[in-house]
């Protein structure tokens, strides 16, 4: 076991590392030409107020559209709402949604499952017939960590009995905490983006037991944890070719279809984790926006 997964110090290196690693988008991929009206609001959580953006569309005055929650990435240690700023942006003009771009707590100050009940609670603020939009016909999607919280939120509603999710978009997320990161396979060879000990930090910062990590809403790709998953939100799974994470969610796509639940998957050829933030392609960045506001206007548009 790496000393890097010694709670003392991951810890303070996850402290570390949230204050000096840059998560801003890569200048060429934010966008400016898309504008938009953006309104602040603040989502009661059993954990705590989180702050969240909401992007408004330019729809037609008296409409009521749907809306979809983002939720950003960043290791569950670090990241912040306004790093998916562009993407955020880009759905809301592409689409007829009201984007919802969400914060919640990070570790480790706040560890598994705190999160991922902040963000169960924001789908059913979110899901409520109190906003100012169709919260009946609601998608959530996130990339990394946030497609984590996302697939965790989208499992608690299947069991719960709700909210209803349209559409859950899980974008190169990290889905396996039981597996060492040394052990996963990367195309992208020793200069995958994600980086073994990168991975010892996060994972232990985040869940310090290495039992807890098996739970079903920390590592939904692991072992049997994808079984008994029918009636599940319809999933759009899209993983990096080069991605060290790529297997583990490939694997939860095949349990999405095997649960009847897999909507589409796609392997985004050429391109490493966080491809869409720090990478430089516009063309192909463009191109999976493009594609995921697709299925996103064609699963609010089915009542």
């Amino acid at each position: 076991m790496s000393v890097l997964s010694m709670p003392r110090l991951a810890d303070p290196l996850a402290w570390l590392f949230a204050r000096v690693v840059s998560t801003t988008p890569n200048a060429t991929l934010r966008f400016p030409e898309i504008t938009g009206r953006t309104t602040a609001a603040v989502v009661p959580t059993s954990h705590g107020e989180v702050a969240a953006t909401i992007y408004h569309p330019p729809f037609e005055a008296g409409a009521t559209p749907p809306v979809y929650l983002n939720v950003h990435g960043g290791g569950f240690v670090v990241g912040r709402p306004e790093d998916d700023d562009p993407w955020c942006r880009y759905l809301a003009a592409r689409t007829k949604c009201v984007v919802v771009n969400t914060g919640y707590a990070l570790a480790p100050r706040w560890r598994f499952p705190v999160p991922v009940e902040q963000i169960y609670d924001v789908v059913r603020w979110a899901s409520s017939v109190k906003r100012n939009w169709d919260g009946s016909r609601l998608c959530v999607g996130g990339q990394s960590a946030g497609g984590n919280l996302c697939a965790a939120a989208a499992r608690l509603a299947l069991e719960n009995g709700g909210p209803q999710i349209k559409l859950q978009v899980l974008h190169y997320p990290l889905l396996d905490l039981v597996t060492s990161t040394k052990d996963k396979h990367a195309a992208g060879g020793p200069k995958a983006f994600f980086r073994p000990w990168m991975g010892d930090i996060i994972d232990t910062a985040y869940i310090p037991d290495r039992k807890q990590r098996r739970d079903r809403l920390a590592s939904p790709a692991w072992g049997t944890n994808g079984d008994n998953i029918r009636g599940i939100a319809p999933a759009l799974v899209i993983t990096a070719e080069l991605d060290r994470l790529h297997d583990e969610t490939a694997a939860y796509a095949r349990k999405l279809d095997a649960a009847g639940s897999l909507v589409e998957y796609r392997d985004v050829l050429g391109v490493d984790h966080g491809y869409n933030i720090l990478g430089d392609s516009k063309e192909i960045t463009r191109q999976i926006y493009d594609f995921i506001a697709d299925h996103v206007a064609s699963a609010t548009t089915r009542r």
